[in-house]
């Protein structure tokens, strides 16, 4: 597991980078069945995040059992091609047992297909491994943040992406469509509960469902998402 005196070498050379995001990561599992590609991987986390607690697995039983012996795991990252899963199972399986974790998909090859199906299955994001240090740092940040990091592959993916969070607001009922607003207004539940009359339990079944149907992780991703496509009332 993870040492915290170690720095392990990577191939990319460090690009003086910039600043840490607010809200750093204390916990984060990187899966992936090349040690290699895990050291390169944790060499970045160590030299962002200092304080960052650094867990490792080999495959995805590997990883559901670290996932259940660690609780407050902020982000896994998890390699595409794992010896024992089939394309976007292991996504799948993760996004079942663990929803309030975000998953960063990390592959040697991509295409737009697979981002798509990817980010559509509830991804926080997809990592190309060929890109360089800083450009890695930018998209974990990126993700840290509350947002998607979808990788540069033309205009055709990222108005796919953006069909998709249309036709999921769609999905919502009335009722889920008038809380999502008063999210993006920045109101608490309470606030909310007070405008609709309705007790606090009601509004945060209205967001738990918001989140489930607009498949985020929290109030912050799904603002995020409503504004990206110009959501309104």
């Amino acid at each position: 597991m993870h040492n915290p005196s170690h720095k392990a070498a990577t191939e990319s050379v460090a690009d003086p980078y910039v600043m840490a995001p607010a809200g750093e990561p204390e916990r984060v599992l990187i899966v992936d069945d090349h040690s290699l590609v895990r050291d390169g991987l944790r060499s970045i986390f160590d030299d962002t995040f200092p304080d960052c607690d650094i867990l490792e697995a080999e495959n995805l039983d590997a990883t559901l059992q670290v996932l259940a012996d660690n609780a407050e795991v902020d982000l896994v990252m998890l390699d595409l091609n794992i010896p024992d899963v089939s394309r976007l199972s292991g996504l799948t399986r993760l996004r079942e047992e663990f929803p309030h974790i975000p998953v960063v998909m990390v592959s040697g090859e991509f295409d737009a297909r697979t981002v798509q199906d990817a980010l559509a299955m509830g991804a926080a994001g997809f990592v190309p491994k060929s890109l360089k240090r800083a450009a890695i740092i930018e998209a974990l940040c990126q993700v840290l943040a509350g947002e998607i990091y979808v990788p540069d592959m033309g205009d055709d993916s990222a108005q796919t992406e953006v069909d998709k969070i249309r036709t999921r607001i769609d999905s919502l009922t009335g009722q889920q469509r008038v809380v999502l607003g008063h999210l993006v207004a920045g109101k608490l539940n309470k606030q909310i509960a007070y405008e609709l009359d309705v007790s606090i339990t009601t509004v945060k079944a209205h967001v738990s469902a918001i989140l489930q149907k607009m498949r985020v992780f929290s109030r912050t991703q799904a603002v995020i998402h409503a504004n990206r496509v110009g959501f309104k009332l």
